[in-house]
């Protein structure tokens, strides 16, 4: 397919997608470089091997789950023509998105809990990371739901139809990386010692 032909608005959806590609791709490489940076750090002598992950990391992993759930039948709704089921589960998601970031911090808590803070006297390399990455992530959940909230906001303004979805497509897709990055962070960390 050539890209640059089409009509104007097309070649900008186009570059729209494109740019958002090249976002993703940029934090799968930050993402991965610092869980290799995890891997390598396990060797040393102070790395904690019998750690257990906060069960509110697990809620959460459920949680952004199904709030991809409900952003694809939001999505299937708007292609429906079915206003008020796609009001419905954008707002789902929204709350699932809250949820996941609340369960993210009682996490946080019962690592404060086990007697490790992020820096300082009490802290311990392996838990660092996991605050790192964690925190990181979260931050990106938060841009996702600033996206989510400017969809809603668009969408309240009728400014999307079945045909006319590109920023709820947008957003979607990088809500759905999200989610894929924490399934992924969730059993890197949980699996890997």
């Amino acid at each position: 397919m050539d890209l640059t032909q089409g009509t104007q608005e097309e070649k900008n959806n186009r570059a729209k997608k494109m740019m958002l590609w090249f976002g993703i791709i940029s934090l799968i490489m930050s993402f991965m470089g610092w869980t290799s940076a995890f891997i390598v750090s396990s060797s040393r002598p102070d790395w904690l091997k019998d750690f257990e992950l906060p069960n509110a990391f697990l809620i959460s992993t459920v949680v952004i789950v199904i709030s991809s759930l409900s952003f694809i039948l939001a999505k299937k709704a708007l292609k429906n023509g079915n206003r008020n089921a796609t009001t419905l589960w954008l707002l789902v998601t929204l709350i699932l998105g809250v949820v996941f970031i609340f369960n993210q911090f009682i996490g946080f808590q019962q690592i404060i809990d086990l007697g490790y803070n992020f820096t300082g006297p009490t802290s311990n390399v392996t838990m660092s990371y996991i605050y790192l990455i964690a925190i990181v992530h979260v931050l990106h959940v938060v841009v996702g739901i600033i996206c989510l909230l400017v969809v809603i906001y668009n969408h309240f303004k009728q400014k999307y139809d079945a045909t006319k979805i590109l920023g709820l497509e947008l957003a979607a897709t990088f809500w759905h990386f999200i989610d894929i990055l924490w399934v992924y962070l969730f059993l890197f960390l949980y699996f890997i010692r």
